[in-house]
């Protein structure tokens, strides 16, 4: 799960805070549900990010143990996951992801027989079937699973053992995150322009603007056709401190 907001967004804007755990399922995060989000929190999040259906959708072990959890148990954990989210306060947003597609020559590659039971023809109905929970339940859904494979040679350039990303994989996930987040008619919007910045730049120290154009600037790399906040920053900074007019004698 991630709480708060897509890691392009720069602390003086939102507080991020990231949890996840290696093999962990949906039965899994049902069971603490409670405790990571507390309906009693003095503070409650505005944005919850949550990400399960990999280790779900694998085939089942023969010893009865493992991450499989059946499609039909699946979509209800996603269900009270979302539920829970979006109850514990009213600007609570929620996004679910969608488990993403896989390199199965990869893994076979890289872990042999050790890792058994990953495919995308298992993968493919909690994806679909997590997207249609989200239209039910009204929670954004993010399609990694299409994104993904929309890529150009995807299998070779997003996955670094077959399951796990790559930069350009993570960038993906992040553009369709903002997107998500863009296009929402969330009130208050949680847009990373429209959120509020909590401790502004002082252009007045030493390499402030370079910090300004680390922080800010980056987000570019992600939405192209925005308009840089340093930029605006600067252009606003340089209207108040021009010299006045030379006065006439």
């Amino acid at each position: 799960m991630v709480v708060g907001v897509p890691h392009s967004l720069t602390s003086t804007l939102a507080d991020i805070i990231v949890r996840g755990y290696a093999g962990w399922n949906s039965r899994f995060a049902l069971k603490v549900l409670d405790q990571v989000f507390p309906k009693d929190a003095v503070i409650q999040p505005s944005l919850v990010i949550v990400y399960f259906g990999g280790n779900d959708s694998m085939d089942p072990h023969p010893s009865g143990f493992g991450p499989h959890v059946p499609l039909s148990e699946f979509i209800d954990n996603m269900r009270k996951i979302g539920e829970h989210l979006l109850g514990l306060s009213d600007k609570t947003r929620v996004i679910f992801l969608t488990p993403p597609p896989m390199n199965e020559k990869q893994i076979q590659l890289v872990f042999g027989d050790v890792i058994k039971g990953r495919s995308n023809e298992l993968c493919r109905p909690y994806a679909e079937a997590l997207l249609n929970l989200c239209r039910e339940i009204n929670v954004k859904g993010v399609d990694i699973w299409t994104a993904i494979q929309q890529q150009d040679d995807w299998l070779n350039s997003c996955f670094t053992d077959g399951i796990h990303f790559t930069a350009k994989a993570s960038e993906i996930v992040l553009k369709e995150i903002l997107k998500a987040v863009r296009e929402a008619d969330w009130k208050p919007s949680l847009y990373w322009k429209s959120l509020p910045i909590e401790f502004p730049f002082d252009f007045g120290v030493p390499n402030s603007i370079t910090l300004c154009d680390l922080e800010l600037n980056r987000n570019m790399r992600y939405e192209p056709d925005t308009v840089s906040l340093c930029d605006q920053e600067l252009t606003r900074n340089e209207q108040l401190e021009s010299p006045p007019p030379t006065a006439r004698l």
